[in-house]
């Protein structure tokens, strides 16, 4: 396996991810922005670099984990970016969640200079970076994913979805299906609160049955506790959203569901509430209905 590893973004879910690939022995090299989340993980053990470009140069293969298609193109194609510093041989992984379009560009430019490329953005949020337990959802080269396999096991767990672009757009089919039933979860609360039940004894009475999920298990409690501490942040669901829609405009598939809560998440943001974690869309159902689910 490759011991020397570069991790550039270290946000929410960047850290607890080189924080496990520490843990299972390899060497990382770590790039942000912010100065702070560099000497929070170089405190773990991690090695920092000034740049992209220096976490390449230093390191046998980058990922990159940043917020959206701009920030990975400029990570990696821009000026003192990843692929300054790689050289034929090495590979980058974005496991950043964006345009499958943009992965695309991106795996062009990488071909180009002899350097492999992986789009594989993950879900789970920030529990499960923390638990090593991240659903990963790979595009590429089948035997590139095949050789840097191992890499994504400290993480969680890896599907190989097809060439360039399939894990990103696997990754907004994801993110409907989340922002959809967080909704569902959110109206479905609200209803039963004004209908004067304790919406803790009904979440208990349908999580067994086909309402049941992963969502509702976990943004349910949330919405019940009235914490919105973010795991994974409404304005990044924005994004995530917006483009989904993009890319159903470009191969003409109609998203009207998707479009009704991208609108949701768009008043939610407006309002200053972008940085609540992705449950807090229970907040736009409540405030029509006059009714919290948390409250007395």
């Amino acid at each position: 396996m490759a011991k020397k590893v570069g991790f550039v973004g270290l946000g929410i879910m960047g850290k607890p991810m080189v924080r496990n690939l520490m843990k299972a022995g390899y060497e990382v090299t770590v790039c942000d922005l912010v100065a702070a989340a560099v000497k929070e993980v170089e405190k773990d053990g991690a090695k920092p670099a000034r740049s992209a470009k220096e976490t390449a140069e230093k390191t046998e293969v980058v990922i990159t984990m940043v917020p959206d298609s701009k920030d990975s193109e400029a990570a990696i194609l821009g000026s003192g970016g990843v692929l300054e510093g790689s050289s034929k041989g090495k590979a980058v992984i974005d496991m950043s969640s964006i345009a499958p379009g943009a992965s695309q560009k991106i795996a062009a430019a990488c071909e180009k200079a002899g350097v492999s490329f992986l789009d594989a953005p993950v879900s789970g949020g920030e529990p499960k970076a923390i638990e090593g337990t991240l659903a990963i959802m790979v595009g590429g080269k089948q035997d590139v994913f095949g050789k840097w396999a191992d890499l994504f096991q400290p993480m969680g767990s890896a599907t190989y979805c097809g060439d360039y672009g399939a894990g990103n757009t696997t990754k907004l089919a994801n993110q409907i299906i989340v922002a959809l039933n967080i909704a569902a979860v959110g109206e479905a609360l609200v209803l039963a609160k004004k209908a004067g039940l304790d919406p803790e004894v009904v979440f208990n009475a349908i999580k067994g049955g086909l309402a049941g999920s992963t969502v509702l298990n976990a943004k349910a409690p949330m919405m019940i506790a009235g914490n919105f501490k973010p795991g994974f942040r409404i304005r990044l669901h924005q994004k995530d959203l917006n483009n989904a829609l993009q890319t159903g405009k470009e191969i003409g598939v109609p998203l009207p569901f998707t479009a009704l809560v991208q609108q949701v998440i768009g008043s939610l943001v407006n309002e200053g509430k972008g940085d609540l974690d992705h449950s807090g869309i229970a907040n736009f159902l409540e405030d029509m209905a006059q009714c919290t689910v948390s409250g007395k």
